[in-house]
């Protein structure tokens, strides 16, 4: 394991513990290093996991995805590209999963579709994969922020920030997974 991973691993088991040295949480929301699974087609190799996820972790992720946001605002789109010099939308999830989290999530938006497990509209939490049919055959994804809103690759305006109750979005829904993150 890299020195970064170990760092970032220790980073995250403090900040999991309420900024208490491993060993002395804060909480009963311990954190742990763990090998998980993240569906079906993808992997992880030890990350750090809150049990039952919760406000921190989900704080955390949020700060990633935005983090990504930012480095990757208007990226324009390209079917098939993994780049900076163009990306599709399952390209850019799995890039971000890939970089943010360090987990290999599959590259098409037909086997994202297959992993994690289904989840309700309003149980939305961020990292959820939402779909959407934007026609007959073509499917779109993105990553749940908040509050309605979705992070991913538009063949319109490259990658953006859009929101789900959008007149488009809300009429292309289609489903949302939950990968094990």
């Amino acid at each position: 394991m890299s020195v970064s991973k170990v760092i970032s691993v220790l980073l995250l088991v403090f900040l999991f513990n309420g900024g208490a040295a491993p060993g002395h949480a804060k909480s009963h929301a311990r954190a742990s290093v763990a090998s998980v699974g993240v569906g079906e087609g993808a992997s992880r190799a030890g990350e750090v996991e809150e049990k039952g996820g919760g406000p921190k972790k989900d704080a955390l992720l949020k700060e990633k995805f935005y983090a990504q946001y930012k480095e990757w605002k208007g990226v324009s789109y390209r079917l098939g590209g993994l780049s900076k010099r163009g990306i599709d939308c399952s390209g850019f999830v799995y890039m971000t999963f890939k970089t943010k989290l360090g987990l290999t999530v599959p590259r098409t938006t037909e086997m994202l579709a297959r992993s994690g497990r289904s989840v309700a509209r309003e149980r939305l939490k961020a990292g959820d994969l939402v779909f959407f049919k934007t026609s007959y055959s073509v499917r779109h994804v993105g990553i749940y922020l908040e509050g309605g809103r979705f992070l991913h690759a538009s063949k319109s305006r490259g990658v953006m920030i859009s929101r789900l109750d959008n007149v488009y979005w809300k009429r292309k829904y289609w489903q949302a997974r939950r990968l094990d993150i």
